[in-house]
């Protein structure tokens, strides 16, 4: 009589969970994809950029200057961190001031339209830094939402299509998928997820959100309202419902936005959202920002058919 088979050890079915695994985490970061996403990605965050760059160079001498509205040793004082560093910090003449705003406006604007790019991505996250270490009390959501695009933006092949970069340089060749281009779009999806549950976990800490009052506060606040929608007033049910699917689209946001059933309608949501924001409460660039931000989970070949393959030269005939 033959004996039964031994059963199958433990340490087995962890060593295939545990390949499992690591074969999802290199699925999900190392699959090479169609940089057309990363493109459009920079030339919406590139105009956005460029604006923020045309309003700092506005007034240069007052955000960053000897004589600014933050004072640069106060600024120091404020942070107190070995890390906070501005190339302003180190300017000392208003001239200097204005060429080294200028030369951020100026690497915003060929980051936009793809020149130079890896270079142009790179002098413009250095630019935007240094805005924002110098002058922190000046700087908003708007300026958050452009800083999470930067770095991805430097790390990948943003000039890789829709470019000067490749109008100039190469030509009309396809261009083929690429990891790097996946790992700029997941830097961003990570970090918009980051965001959204840590500004709803912190949104559940105020009893108006859990009421479901919070919107009311916003919409009757007379110094940020752009739209009366004072008429919510009467309609308490209405209010209740939006304060509370706001909350629950914000904190709920990290884990339905991966599934395609839902995605869509998470992706709606982020729209009508800050939309509403920026129309409603005077935000219009900070919602902006976040839209284009929120488009880092569409397609990355924005469901267009993929390029075709370089053409294969035949070999000389005899």
């Amino acid at each position: 009589m033959t004996a039964p088979p031994a059963s199958q050890p433990a340490s087995t079915s962890d060593q295939r969970w545990a390949a499992a695994w690591a074969t999802g985490w290199n699925s999900f970061w190392f699959t090479p994809s169609d940089p057309l996403l990363l493109a459009v990605l920079r030339i919406l965050t590139g105009c956005l950029l460029t604006w923020s760059s045309l309003v700092w160079l506005l007034d240069a001498e007052g955000f960053f200057g000897s004589t600014a509205w933050q004072a640069a040793d106060n600024v120091w004082r404020m942070n107190d961190q070995p890390w906070h560093w501005s190339w302003y910090f180190s300017a000392r003449t208003s001239g200097s001031i204005t060429l080294l705003a200028v030369v951020s406006l100026v690497a915003a604007a060929m980051l936009t339209f793809g020149l130079v790019t890896p270079l142009a991505a790179v002098v413009a996250l250095v630019g935007y830094v240094s805005a924002v270490n110098r002058a922190p009390l000046n700087t908003f959501g708007f300026d958050d939402a452009v800083g999470l695009m930067l770095l991805p933006l430097a790390i990948g092949p943003a000039g890789a299509r829709l470019s000067l970069d490749r109008l100039l340089w190469r030509r009309s060749s396809p261009v083929a998928p690429q990891v790097s281009a996946t790992v700029a779009i997941r830097l961003i999806q990570i970090h918009l997820c980051v965001v959204y549950f840590f500004s709803g976990a912190g949104k559940l800490f105020g009893a108006s959100w859990w009421e479901g009052t919070a919107l009311w506060g916003a919409v009757a606040n007379s110094q940020y309202r752009t739209l009366d929608l004072t008429f919510l007033a009467w309609h308490p049910l209405l209010t209740n419902a939006l304060t509370l699917g706001t909350l629950f689209w914000e904190f709920s946001y990290p884990a339905l936005i991966w599934s395609r059933l839902t995605r869509r309608l998470v992706l709606a949501m982020a729209v009508l959202v800050h939309l509403g924001i920026g129309l409603a409460m005077g935000m219009m660039e900070f919602g902006l920002a976040m839209i284009v931000a929120n488009m880092a989970f569409l397609p990355p070949g924005l469901g267009l058919p993929s390029q075709p393959p370089s053409p294969v030269s035949s070999p000389p005939q005899k």
